[in-house]
């Protein structure tokens, strides 16, 4: 079992999945036949930035969180091949290794692509997805960019980047109540990006990463599929959340005014709520708030 140094009354724990140790924290029911429910955390960020959901979660189901290779907790690998569907395989791969069977993913930003990735690999044990401002339609780097990634530089440049970047300013950003941006908080999402290794994996993900899904493969997702945005989001702007549910045959789209990118942190009780309604809600049946 790890230290956990976010949550310090959460235990953490390793698991070696495909040659990578994967950090994640397991929050376990006492009722044995809770479903099971996967937080995947988005660009930049780790189980963090579930910890205002977790309270309400874990009264109902079994949850697991983890920080995906490269990123919180998890191994710096330079061995992984860091691909969205790759992440998508290890996700089935983690539930393999915990022999779960079944279980309801939900991913925000980034993680919400890779959870569809793994809906698509494992149709018959991801139930539903519920997606917070899912990240969409982003096109691979350019080659000219890729190439660049070689050049000895730039690894500097990335490097100096990282260190530049103000993160209380980046949570204002993402954030549309400036309020609820804490010490706190700056320090638990600067501590992922504060590690030297960081910096080559975030080199390795600009190389491997593939663009977002094809609408033409978004089709392929028939699961259940709850999405959330907050209206004022500025970095997955709510134009692709439409879209997105045009495209997913089985989705349902709920709108929060006043709120931004990281919704869990802006509404964690009202997401709880439509999260409880949705997984106990038959398939088949609509519910719809813009």
């Amino acid at each position: 079992m790890a230290v956990n140094k976010q949550h310090p009354f959460v235990p953490g724990y390793r698991l070696n999945v495909n040659n990578v140790e994967i950090y994640y924290e397991y929050f376990n029911h006492e009722s044995p036949d809770a479903k099971v429910i996967v937080l995947v955390h988005g660009f930049l960020s780790s189980t963090i930035s579930f910890r205002k959901l977790l309270p309400y979660l874990t009264k109902e189901y079994k949850v697991i969180a983890l920080d995906l290779p490269g990123f919180g907790q998890s191994e710096k690998s330079t061995s992984f091949i860091y691909k969205l569907s790759n992440y998508g395989q290890l996700i089935i791969d983690f539930l393999d290794k915990l022999n779960i069977q079944d279980v309801i993913l939900i991913g925000h930003s980034m993680g919400g692509q890779i959870c569809m990735h793994a809906a698509r690999k494992a149709p018959e044990r991801i139930k539903k997805l519920i997606l917070l401002g899912c990240c969409s339609y982003v096109k691979r780097a350019s080659r000219s960019l890729i190439a660049c990634s070689y050049l000895p530089l730039f690894t500097w440049g990335m490097k100096s980047w990282i260190q530049k970047k103000d993160v209380k300013q980046n949570l204002l950003a993402v954030l549309h109540d400036s309020k609820l941006v804490t010490q706190e908080m700056i320090d638990g999402y600067s501590k992922p990006i504060s590690e030297a290794a960081f910096t080559h994996c975030l080199i390795r993900l600009l190389r491997h990463r593939e663009g977002d899904m094809s609408s033409e493969e978004l089709k392929e997702i028939t699961q259940p599929v709850l999405m959330i945005w907050g209206k004022e989001d500025k970095v997955i702007p709510l134009k692709t959340g439409y879209r997105l549910k045009h495209d997913l045959p089985n989705a349902e789209l709920i709108v929060y005014e006043k709120c931004g990118h990281l919704v869990m942190e802006e509404k964690p009780e009202e997401i709880t709520n439509e999260i409880l309604r949705f997984i106990a809600q038959p398939e088949g049946a609509s519910h719809e708030i813009l």
